[in-house]
């Protein structure tokens, strides 16, 4: 299912009132606060995307999606592992500020290790994004994955919430307001019926946010409608570059004994996740709150795929990697009159930027007592000029790896003797395969990433 790429763009043209502002310190309100639908995809790296440039995995919607808007180029994670990725994508802050280090689990494995038991008993202080947004006037819902605790019923000013209680596409068991439901259908299809449904209660007085977390294409393979499978039947996946298992694969490794085959599956989940944004579209068109709607496509970290010899995420190998596979996710814009289509921003912008981004985006204030190390990037999205020139390097955390990158040279920091530090210069070697971190020619560029990550971890502890 796709709709026409004229419909699609002429509805992009439509213009949305501008917003006035007040004293930064304070509350601001523009003249209508845009409704906001995000999207956010479960092990979906911008790579496997036909707009990020694949050639083999079929994504025609939300290519069309990321014409009729700004797309990032350069978009990373902070932590390339679901649940600290997510906390950082609400709240704003890094691992060592809201304490969720890794995913979590009930089985958490110690050697090598890999999980968390649950979040520390500080993040229910956390500040979330739907908190502040409830206070400025929004109603708020979140569908599908939420993974940060307390999945049944999360709380954090959501007035609706469908959320998963278990792992499973056909026949899913989800939570809904709290009530367990056995369902019956495909889990993907029964979430958008229900993102549709919450969208047709919405009236154009009151803006909402609403959370989309598919599962998709996160594991298992099985479950997606038979439809899907198909279309990969004959697909070789010769133009991925993955390669035979490497001797360190650690999380996930059996699926590397059948590399092509599990590329296909992935594909058909991917797939399968496109297409729902048509009929996510037509509601809003429908409601007549397609004009005044910001639409945002990304996921809550990347995946190998058999890249590196590895298939997994963060956990792929042993020691932890922060491979461009994992970091880099898609960040997709869609708001008519707004966002210029087709544009394509080559900044470097992070997880960590997502929340004040979107607190200009609805005319309020981030919280002042956080400690927020990201900026809000709207300028960019919308291709007006910055009021100060952007950051030139970003960073990552995942327990005892630490990440600089910026827009050429990437330092990986490992910490404790987990592993060996790295460096990579992406320009000449973008596949991260020539280590440069011994080698005396790279030295300034080294000490220069290791000073500013010393500086943004002292910062922002």
């Amino acid at each position: 299912m796709s709709w026409s790429r004229r419909s699609f763009l002429s509805a992009v043209s439509a213009p949305v009132l501008a917003q006035k502002t007040q004293k930064k310190s304070q509350l601001t309100a523009p003249v209508k606060r845009p409704n906001i639908l995000l999207i956010l995809a479960d092990d979906l790296p911008a790579w496997a995307l036909g707009c990020y440039g694949n050639k083999e995995i079929r994504t025609p919607n939300i290519d069309l999606l990321a014409r009729s808007g700004t797309r990032f180029a350069n978009h990373s994670v902070c932590t390339p592992i679901c649940s600290p990725s997510r906390a950082t994508l609400f709240t704003g802050r890094t691992p060592r500020q809201h304490g969720i280090h890794d995913f979590l689990t009930d089985k958490p494995v110690e050697n090598p290790p890999q999980g968390q038991q649950s979040p520390p008993d500080s993040f229910a202080k956390e500040v979330m994004l739907s908190e502040l947004l409830v206070a400025a006037g929004y109603r708020c819902a979140y569908l599908g994955k939420w993974h940060m605790g307390n999945d049944a019923n999360p709380g954090r000013g959501y007035e609706f919430t469908y959320t998963l209680g278990g792992r499973r596409y056909q026949n899913p068991l989800m939570y809904e307001n709290g009530e367990a439901r056995q369902e019956t259908g495909y889990l993907t299809e029964l979430m958008t019926r229900r993102a549709c449904e919450y969208i047709e209660r919405q009236n154009a007085d009151t803006p909402f946010f609403l959370c989309l977390g598919y599962l998709n294409p996160h594991t298992p393979y099985e479950g997606h409608p038979q439809k899907y499978y198909e279309l990969y039947r004959d697909t070789k996946f010769e133009t991925i570059g993955w390669e035979p298992a490497a001797p360190n694969a650690l999380r996930e490794k059996e699926y590397l004994a059948d590399i092509v085959g599990n590329n296909r599956r992935h594909a058909a989940a991917v797939t399968a996740l496109d297409d729902q944004i048509p009929a996510l579209m037509k509601t809003l068109r429908s409601k007549n709150l397609w004009e005044n709607t910001l639409v945002i496509f990304t996921s809550d970290n990347g995946f190998l795929l058999g890249r590196h010899g590895l298939w997994s995420k963060g956990h792929a190998s042993d020691p932890i990697n922060m491979y461009e596979e994992v970091m880099q996710v898609p960040m997709i814009w869609s708001w008519p009159g707004k966002a210029p289509p087709e544009a394509v921003r080559p900044e470097l912008v992070s997880f960590y930027d997502f929340l004040p981004t979107i607190c200009e985006v609805a005319g309020i204030a981030p919280p002042a007592d956080r400690n927020l190390c990201g900026r809000s990037y709207l300028s960019l999205a919308l291709g007006r000029p910055a009021k100060e020139p952007w950051r030139t390097t970003i960073f990552g955390h995942f327990r005892y790896a630490e990440m600089a990158r910026d827009a050429r040279y990437k330092l990986v920091l490992r910490h404790g003797g987990e592993g060996p530090n790295e460096l990579y210069d992406l320009r000449l070697d973008p596949r991260e395969r020539v280590n440069q971190y011994d080698n005396d020619q790279f030295k300034l560029v080294r000490e220069r990433l290791t000073a500013e990550l010393e500086g943004w971890r002292k910062r922002y502890a």
